[in-house]
């Protein structure tokens, strides 16, 4: 028999994540959209007491400080996360860069440890003007000079790319070698030649800042060199699925949840030619349309974490998951507003705002388009999965 039932325990994690986010966060959403920032006196208060309650990190392995969830555990987390700014959720959580975890060594105890307690912010540098979806595109490089290594190149839409104490940065260390002659390194901020050229202003998603990071001759010892020479590429996808079915799938289930609330209490409150505006076909048309479209997504995304708990590697589906969540979303948010008419236009209700958050998980990630693309080649190789 098939249990689609939560255990308690995670319904108690998932219950405090909730009311933590209902009591800390949401409060200061609007603050966060007027000023495009968090205050930093604000991010060490909410990990303070993110971390009294053991919520900080809390997808990274246990023996490293973390809470050791697993991939169910944290999508459900996630579903509470898409309730939210994006920007709150980040500070008052944590937003570790998987390839971290190769950390080994001193690189421990320098930037895994401390990331994992919330003490320094680490980002990830992998996007370039020539190189986003397809990500074995860079030309970044760095080369030997003795022990060191020189990196020049530039990154762009590098989230946080400005708040963060330092950054991975994958470049190509042998161009001979392809996809194996890609590696990453840390590089602190206050490195010489390493700069923030830019803040790139994003459409929506206010308080998470996109950067263009410029390196020029930029020398780091082997020891910012992170795991072995050549496994950068690896490193840097091996994390990619569970970001995009957690952070896009989960958290997408949840941002249209939150869609689907508001819309439905509006139907229910909003009068027009003397009723309530629910009680129209059109208008239930469209929230029979949400509801459906969420329960599919979010039913997807949990057998897709069921899989990778069991040990499965289902990329196929994290592909399904990333583009169909993404597109669900954008229908159901885009719903929402014709719902509210005027008031969903306005800036003055929070609907106009999650129109904009919604519109970039179509795009980041891998774009809908490339991973349809990746879904159809697996098909023509592999022929049809066992769903």
């Amino acid at each position: 028999m098939i249990d689609f039932e939560v255990p308690e325990e995670s319904r108690l994690l998932v219950d405090t994540v909730k009311r933590f986010i209902e009591k800390e966060l949401a409060p200061l959403e609007q603050k966060v959209e007027d000023s495009g920032t968090v205050d930093p006196d604000l991010v060490r208060d909410l990990r303070r007491k993110s971390c009294e309650l053991g919520l900080f990190a809390m997808t990274y392995p246990r023996d490293v400080g973390g809470g050791g969830l697993g991939t169910i555990d944290s999508c459900l987390v996630e579903e509470q996360c898409g309730w939210t700014s994006d920007a709150l959720v980040r500070r008052a959580f944590g937003a570790i860069p998987g390839p971290i975890i190769h950390c080994q060594g001193e690189q421990r105890e320098r930037y895994l440890l401390p990331a994992v307690r919330g003490e320094i912010d680490v980002g990830l540098g992998m996007t370039e003007p020539a190189a986003g979806s397809d990500a074995a595109a860079i030309r970044t490089t760095a080369k030997r000079d003795g022990k060191d290594w020189i990196i020049n190149g530039t990154k762009h839409f590098i989230t946080d790319g400005d708040f963060v104490d330092t950054v991975i940065i994958s470049a190509v260390t042998d161009p001979e070698k392809g996809t194996k002659g890609i590696s990453t390194f840390f590089v602190d901020k206050g490195t010489p030649g390493f700069r923030v050229a830019r803040v790139q202003h994003m459409m929506g998603m206010r308080g998470v800042n996109h950067a263009e990071l410029s390196l020029e001759d930029v020398r780091v010892g082997p020891e910012q060199l992170l795991g072995e020479e050549g496994a950068g590429l690896s490193q840097m996808l091996s994390f990619v699925n569970a970001y995009r079915l957690g952070g896009v799938g989960a958290r997408a289930v949840g941002m249209a949840s939150r869609v689907l609330a508001l819309a439905t209490d509006y139907a229910r409150q909003r009068k027009q030619f003397g009723k309530p505006i629910g009680e129209f076909q059109m208008i239930q048309e469209k929230l029979a349309d949400m509801v459906t479209d969420i329960f599919g997504v979010r039913m997807m995304v949990l057998n897709t974490a069921w899989e990778i708990d069991q040990g499965r590697d289902p990329r196929e589906k994290v592909s399904m998951v990333k583009f169909h969540a993404s597109e669900m979303l954008g229908r159901v948010v885009d719903r929402g507003v014709q719902i509210f008419g005027g008031m969903g236009y306005t800036k003055e209700f929070i609907m106009e705002r999650l129109y904009r958050d919604a519109r970039v998980l179509r795009i980041y990630d891998g774009t809908t388009e490339i991973h349809k693309m990746v879904i159809a080649r697996s098909l023509m190789k592999n022929g049809v999965p066992a769903l």
